[in-house]
């Protein structure tokens, strides 16, 4: 015995690790399901959780309650929660892809200019296409993002590769164009078409229908299995191109792929419930915590925690205001600005 203790000294320990991983997704999943039947009861109307199953089983409503009960949850509040699972899932995902391929635990969806673009295509459409013309305002926003996205990749490509300081470096200058362009049409817009715009600026999950995100699920898919296809790419990348290199990698191609999928993973979000902040930023960081670096298992936690957190933010949103609700990227942000300083600091200020 003594001698298996000296070999095997931390045998235990390991064991612990793997007993506290087989529990992790479970636990992960029990809680984005509790978010998603919190965020159907709670509001001005209240649902019991007795009434959600039974709606969402097919039941019949019970008399003119149950009725209302039924519009609440089904035309509502589901659709709303459901694409707030969606676009917390795929920010928190293109977040945790953009944080390996910069190897900077500061990087998020929208360090690369993809907001910017989004911005510029909606502000585009609400500003050019009549008012009562949904459908283009998030295809214009997702151009927009893609055009920004490709925009970037270009100018920071060079014969050698693409370096991740050039890569920071042109996003940050597009994303600073694609700001004053934004305030630019804020300043000379007509006064009646620019609020509207501006409230899906900050992040607006109301505009979601079960048919928008029957159409927007598919992308998303597409996109973290893609993402979660490239995990061991991304586990090589942070050891450095050299090392990935050696390695067998083709660098340059996975790092191609891994950017323009995350970038294209957060503009169709963004195309449709505007500019929700540092969910990419934070959410990565607690999944790490919890299941370690390694992508294969960290992609899927980040997915379900990223989910959890955005229905839950946008439950409070739709809920504290005292005269209506709030945009839910002012809830992000109020959680996600002291988080990112607590980042600076444990690092010593550097990136």
């Amino acid at each position: 015995m003594a001698e298996a203790a000296v070999c095997f000294p931390d045998r235990g320990k390991a064991v612990d690790a793997v007993r506290n991983r087989a529990i992790v997704f479970p636990l992960l999943a029990f809680s984005f399901a509790g978010a998603l039947v919190l965020s159907l009861s709670v509001g001005p109307f209240p649902v019991t959780v007795g009434q959600i199953f039974r709606i969402l089983s097919g039941g019949g409503a019970d008399g003119g309650a149950g009725e209302t009960a039924m519009r609440v949850v089904l035309t509502l509040r589901l659709p709303r929660a459901l694409l707030g699972a969606l676009v917390g899932g795929a920010l928190s995902s293109s977040g945790v892809a953009f944080q390996a391929l910069l190897r900077n635990p500061l990087a998020d969806p929208y360090i690369l200019g993809v907001s910017g673009g989004a911005a510029v295509g909606a502000m585009t459409a609400r500003l050019l296409l009549p008012g009562d013309s949904f459908l283009p305002l998030p295809l214009c926003a997702f151009l927009g993002a893609a055009l920004a996205a490709s925009v970037v990749f270009v100018l920071a490509r060079r014969r050698s590769g693409v370096s991740r300081e050039r890569l920071i470096l042109m996003g940050v200058i597009v994303g600073a164009f694609l700001n004053a362009l934004i305030m630019m049409m804020v300043a000379l817009a007509p006064p009646g078409r620019i609020p509207g715009a501006v409230y899906w600026l900050m992040g607006d999950l109301s505009l979601g229908t079960l048919g928008r995100v029957g159409l927007l699920a598919p992308y998303v898919a597409a996109g973290v299995v893609l993402l979660f296809l490239l995990s061991r790419g991304m586990d090589l990348l942070l050891l450095g191109d050299e090392a990935a290199f050696q390695s067998g990698l083709p660098v340059e191609r996975v790092k191609t792929v891994i950017y323009l999928t995350a970038s294209l993973l957060a503009g169709s979000v963004v195309a449709v419930s505007g500019l929700i902040g540092f969910v990419g930023l934070i959410v990565p960081h607690g999944a790490r915590s919890i299941v370690g670096s390694g992508h294969r298992r960290l992609l899927p936690a980040a997915f379900l925690l990223g989910g959890t957190f955005l229905i839950l933010a946008d439950m409070l949103a739709r809920t504290a205001g005292p005269s209506g609700e709030l945009p839910v990227g002012a809830i992000t942000a109020l959680s996600g600005a002291p988080f990112f300083l607590y980042l600076l600091r444990r690092n010593g200020g550097k990136p």
